[in-house]
């Protein structure tokens, strides 16, 4: 069973210590059996969450049983770390297990000298004061979450479900994710640095929207070269008020949300199958490898075939 270890400390935020445990409490395998054991654990019995008292059943000793440690965020970021929890989450490290931080939980990471040298991410109010705190650290304050391979941070709030979601993919794919997504009803996904490694194998279809047949269309007709002018006429309306219902009913405009598309469906091929990338490109309706490649790597970050080496 995967262990994740959630660490609280006095003042922190509640809604940061609640994601993971509700994500990863909830995330169930193919069959039904649960995927992770969440343990909440503390330096003291009790922690002072602001609003409430949290009684902490497992103590810092957790860290060494744990795969994944998370980190919340605290009202107080630049409060002193004690030596026994430095120790603890430095000795997780060392031993190799996966620490992530949410919010200006990448405060502690940072104080335990885990982020130095590492691109990392925090809420954007708190990004100067990491930086100015943190200097060997590489603050990024432009994206949702960053994944180093054992040490990631994430932005606050709601890009802690990002950071979480991609873990879960990262352990078990993406059907299990997207499930797990489903679960904690989570909208269209964000662009915005690595977040965009957690998708469908689609954009979702916003039910019941004047569009929804015409997204479904779309989804069907990937592959095919597609204009403005021929989605505006499988539709029956002229393009600028095709464009204007794109953007009320999606966020975005139809070409947007057909590239992005074609990139989830990618993202698909490149986990399930061995297909070469040209091939998948080819399917997915891009023109040439070279544009394929491209989309792709706008769009996550990274290349098709730095993608499929991480979650195949």
């Amino acid at each position: 069973m995967h262990i994740v270890a959630v660490l609280a400390f006095d003042g922190v935020i509640p809604f940061d210590l609640a994601t993971p445990i509700e994500v990863f409490t909830r995330t169930c395998l193919p069959g039904g059996s649960p995927g992770y054991e969440v343990r909440v654990c503390a330096e003291r019995p009790h922690v002072d969450a602001g609003a409430f008292t949290l009684t902490a059943p497992w103590g810092l000793d957790t860290l060494a049983e744990a795969h994944t440690v998370v980190v919340p965020g605290t009202a107080d970021p630049a409060a002193a770390l004690t030596p026994p929890v430095r120790a603890a989450l430095r000795t997780a490290a060392a031993n190799g297990t996966r620490i992530a931080s949410i919010c200006a939980g990448s405060f502690v990471l940072a104080a335990a000298g885990l982020l130095d040298g590492l691109r990392a991410t925090t809420h954007w109010i708190a990004a100067g004061s990491l930086a100015a705190a943190h200097p060997s650290v590489d603050v990024d304050p432009g994206v949702l979450y960053v994944d180093n391979g054992q040490i990631l941070t994430s932005a606050g709030a709601a890009a802690g479900l990002d950071l979480c979601l991609h873990m879960i993919r990262r352990d078990y794919g993406s059907a299990v994710a997207a499930a797990a997504a489903r679960l904690s009803v989570v909208p269209l996904e964000r662009e915005g640095g690595q977040a965009q490694f957690i998708a469908h194998d689609h954009p979702p279809t916003p039910q019941g929207a004047e569009l929804e047949p015409l997204l479904t269309w779309l989804q069907q007709h990937l592959r095919h070269d597609l204009t403005l002018a021929d989605i505006a006429a499988q539709a029956g309306m002229s393009t600028r008020t095709l464009i204007r219902r794109f953007r009320d009913q999606t966020g975005l405009t139809p070409l947007q949300w057909l590239h992005r598309a074609r990139v989830r469906r990618a993202q698909h091929l490149l986990e399930t199958t061995r297909h070469s990338v040209e091939r998948i490109g080819a399917e997915v309706g891009f023109g040439s490898p070279t544009a394929f490649r491209e989309r792709f790597k706008r769009t996550t970050g990274v290349s098709p075939q730095t993608y499929r080496h991480s979650f195949s």
